[in-house]
């Protein structure tokens, strides 16, 4: 398919007037940074010399975090959090991202999702994450959670242009809540995408999903190595949740999106050389591709511009995102 560039520029500039509601498992990301001191005298664990703690958002929350940055925070959460200290910092970190966290619900048997990466470095060295822990709590909702869950979509949804159902398995997300979000975005014609690990086949008539490669294959049964598969995949995608249309991201292969009646389109990496972290990348993918689509691009242009996002976000460090002045100067330069 051939690319109209100022068809391209022009959807890049409405990026900005969607508003997006991103519903599923929010987190937090604590990294704490320290310079390598000492071996200690106690046991031969390294001794870290705090520098730093920074919080970013993380999961769906990060999806949340690079829908504000591109439409200058016209962007809801619904999701839950627990009644403790990382709540609060959760809080606070959506506040200062200008995320609207005012439709969290509060469960105070859960913990808030936190991943706290611990990371070392000398002066002779590169900054290196050293251990990660996880704090979480992956039961189901409860169904007193998941009706307050419910109450809150049903106010909500009406109130925005485009809805990211974005899954980590953590608990969010239940069948009840998976459904009657999808419901209500098709009763409000809403466009609704989909960023989940698993289980695809569930997500049914939704506009459109953005799994990755390995997702895909676990999803639809089998190993894909060429184009050909990927056209067997994407139409078993299709046919499986009724989607307007799936893409698939491919890591360096750059991306697929698959259409009804035999429409596909390959889409080429727009930055092999600069890649640094790929952390969040995919959340940046689904947020940008999502406010394209809601801007009236169609698929193949919305995931252009949601890989161009993606060759920006990986050259920095830990989960990232990028502003619409960004995208156009990467786009001008391709």
């Amino acid at each position: 398919m051939q690319i109209n560039k100022e068809q391209l520029v022009s959807y890049v500039k409405k990026l900005s007037e969607p508003k997006v509601l991103v519903v599923g498992d929010l987190a937090i990301d604590e990294m704490i940074y320290g310079d390598a001191e000492r071996i200690s005298r106690e046991a031969p664990v390294l001794i870290l010399l705090h520098s730093e703690t920074k919080l970013i958002l993380g999961a769906a929350s990060n999806a949340a975090h690079n829908v504000a940055t591109l439409n200058n925070g016209k962007v809801s959460v619904i999701g839950v959090c627990g009644d403790d200290f990382q709540a609060g910092q959760l809080r606070e970190t959506f506040e200062k991202a200008n995320v609207n966290c005012g439709l969290l619900v509060v469960d105070p048997k859960r913990k808030t999702t936190t991943k706290t990466r611990i990371s070392g470095s000398i002066t002779t060295s590169i900054t290196q994450q050293i251990v990660r822990i996880d704090r979480q709590t992956n039961e189901p909702l409860s169904p007193e959670i998941e009706e307050e869950v419910l109450r809150q979509l049903e106010r909500a949804i009406p109130e925005h242009d485009a809805v990211i159902l974005s899954n980590y398995h953590i608990g969010t997300l239940t069948p009840r809540v998976i459904q009657e979000t999808i419901r209500l975005a098709n009763k409000y014609n809403k466009i609704i995408v989909v960023d989940a690990q698993r289980d695809l086949d569930v997500y049914k008539n939704i506009t459109s999903m953005t799994p990755n490669l390995p997702d895909t294959q676990k999803s639809v049964g089998f190993k894909i190595g060429n184009e050909e598969d990927l056209k067997r995949a994407g139409d078993k995608l299709l046919d499986q949740t009724n989607a307007e249309s799936v893409l698939i991201t491919c890591g360096a292969d750059g991306m697929f999106v698959a259409k009804p009646n035999g429409n596909y389109s390959k889409i080429p990496v727009f930055n092999k050389s600069e890649v640094f972290d790929v952390t969040g990348a995919g959340d940046t993918v689904t947020a940008v591709y999502t406010l394209a689509l809601a801007a009236g691009a169609d698929s193949f242009y919305a995931a252009i511009i949601g890989n161009i996002a993606a060759s920006l976000v990986v050259k920095q460090f830990g989960c990232a995102t990028t502003t619409i002045d960004e995208i156009l100067e990467a786009l001008d330069n391709l």
